[in-house]
């Protein structure tokens, strides 16, 4: 499998460095008509580049995907696959030739249409194995795109996969204009959207303006402006003081009944696919343990960090799948809080005297309440951390990258992300045949095959206790009243902007 060390797309809630200003701001006017029509997002976990293919970072595609980039086709808020780029496919009956008919109104920001060797230009990329490690799996099955005609593309795959649709609406799917150099595409994007970048401010902003040659249905707003914020609590005080039109999510459970009690604002409750983990570095020797890892689950009322850690609000799962998907089982039983069990565990394993680890986890929202819960209740069956904070930066680095940690806290976030414990170099360091197996067999399988295998799958890694899933992040979106339009469930890395409009 083509994977890099680097993984999958991530997302944390990383928080930038911007505090808001005492007043909306005011849009300059255009000069020759109607002051342009303005959405201003409350946003965290800002880009850290603009090249979806190369660096790692949830930031990215929130802002971009289906905004700036288009894909052949998309998902819609039930995850049903549907048309963008692509007027219509075809299948073919081994599963190995996908052919894609794009639409002959598609058009570049620049004018330049969209056609079958765009799409070849861009996939190529990835089959030379240039991208993240999350982008080189998703696309680890094709071997070869060609142009059969002018708007008729094919993709070759090697085996069947039931992965591969989905994963051509997700950033690694996104089609860039081939006029583009590839070196521009970090600070500079080259799409099909009905948006291009306009100003870009690391820390601050990201601005997107319309796209006036879009090929498609035009968008509501001229300029979208998403804005970062350090403090989520300032982010909730931009949004009442009428700085903003909507908060992409709310950060700060407890802050949900200010919002709920003012008429002025509407509040969007849904399903995100962003599964918080306490995650174990495998390569560790206690952690190698299965009795230890079982130990250390049992020891965890994760009810308890979610009350600790987001007000709450969040729904516990018990292993790698949200409910939103076929194949969902709600395991959170399989290790039910029994600090008695887990002494005895851990004194079967030979641990009986104790264990230190080290817990290095983002400076995120969720991630230091959940720490310091975990540790307080691992302390009771002997169990000490040592607790780290780290600038999410220094954390994508030294625990992504060179997996430097005993124990760590992140949100998953992407789509159907249950196979990342089966990637090659995966961070976890987590191996497990069984379970690879199925995950494998599961592509390849037909559609009840396929539902069957991923829900053996999810509870063979429960059951192993591979990490332990705290709970799944809720979807909270707070939107002034006249806004409309908005996917109350996030399911994929986009904030779709396309959808929302404003009735004033």
């Amino acid at each position: 499998m083509r994977v890099r060390r680097t993984l999958s797309v991530i997302v944390v809630l990383l928080t930038a460095v911007l505090l808001a200003a005492c007043s909306r701001p005011t849009p300059l006017p255009t000069g020759d008509g109607p002051d342009p029509r303005v959405l201003e997002i409350g946003a965290t976990g800002e880009p850290v580049g603009m090249d979806m293919i190369t660096v790692d970072g949830a930031g990215i595609p929130f802002v971009l995907l289906y905004n700036v980039y288009e894909t052949l086709v998309k998902l819609d808020p039930d995850k049903n696959v549907q048309p963008l780029l692509a007027s219509d496919w075809e299948i073919s009956a081994d599963r190995l030739t996908y052919t894609f008919t794009i639409d002959r109104a598609a058009r570049f920001a620049d004018g330049t249409p969209v056609d079958a060797e765009a799409v070849v230009h861009s996939f190529q990329r990835i089959i030379d194995g240039e991208g993240t490690g999350q982008i080189l799996a998703d696309f680890a099955p094709l071997t070869e795109a060609r142009a059969t005609g002018e708007r008729t593309v094919e993709l070759e795959l090697a085996t069947p996969s039931n992965y591969f649709l989905l994963a051509l609406t997700t950033p690694a799917g996104s089609v860039a204009n081939p006029e583009a150099s590839i070196a521009s595409l970090n600070t500079t994007p080259a799409g099909s959207g009905p948006y291009v970048l306009g100003d870009w401010e690391p820390g601050s902003l990201v601005q997107l303006t319309r796209n006036t040659e879009y090929w498609g249905t035009p968008s509501h707003f001229d300029v979208v402006n998403f804005r970062y914020y350090a403090d989520p609590n300032a982010m909730n005080t931009a949004m009442l003081s009428g700085q903003l039109d909507i908060v992409s999510n709310l950060t700060v459970p407890t802050a949900l009944g200010q919002f709920e009690s003012d008429e002025r604002f509407e509040v969007l409750q849904g399903y995100s696919d962003g599964e918080v983990v306490l995650t174990y570095n495998h390569a560790n020797e206690a952690l190698a343990n299965q009795q230890v890892r079982q130990a250390l689950n049992l020891a965890v009322d994760r009810q308890a960090i979610v009350d600790a850690a987001w007000g709450g609000q969040g729904e516990l799962i018990g292993s790698m799948v949200p409910p939103t998907d076929a194949w969902y089982e709600d395991l959170s039983d399989v290790y039910p809080h029994d600090p008695e069990r887990a002494r005895e565990l851990l004194a079967e394993a030979g641990y009986e005297s104790g264990l230190t680890f080290r817990l290095r986890v983002p400076t995120l929202p969720y991630a230091p309440p959940a720490a310091r819960s975990i540790q307080s209740q691992l302390r009771a069956v002997g169990v000490e951390t040592v607790i780290e904070e780290l600038e999410f930066g220094v954390w994508l680095e030294q625990i992504f990258a060179f997996q430097d940690y005993d124990m760590t806290i992140v949100a998953h976030v992407e789509p159907r992300d249950l196979k990342m414990y089966a990637m090659d170099g995966n961070y976890m360091n987590y191996e497990n045949p069984e379970f690879t197996a199925l995950i494998e067999a599961a592509d390849r399988g037909n559609d009840d095959e396929f539902v069957q295998l991923q829900s053996e799958a999810a509870r063979v890694l429960a059951e192993d206790a591979a990490a332990n899933w705290l709970f799944l992040l809720p979807n909270i979106i707070i939107t002034t009243a006249d806004i409309s339009g908005v996917q109350v469930d996030q399911t994929s890395l986009s904030f779709d902007v396309t959808t929302i409009a404003s009735s004033e």
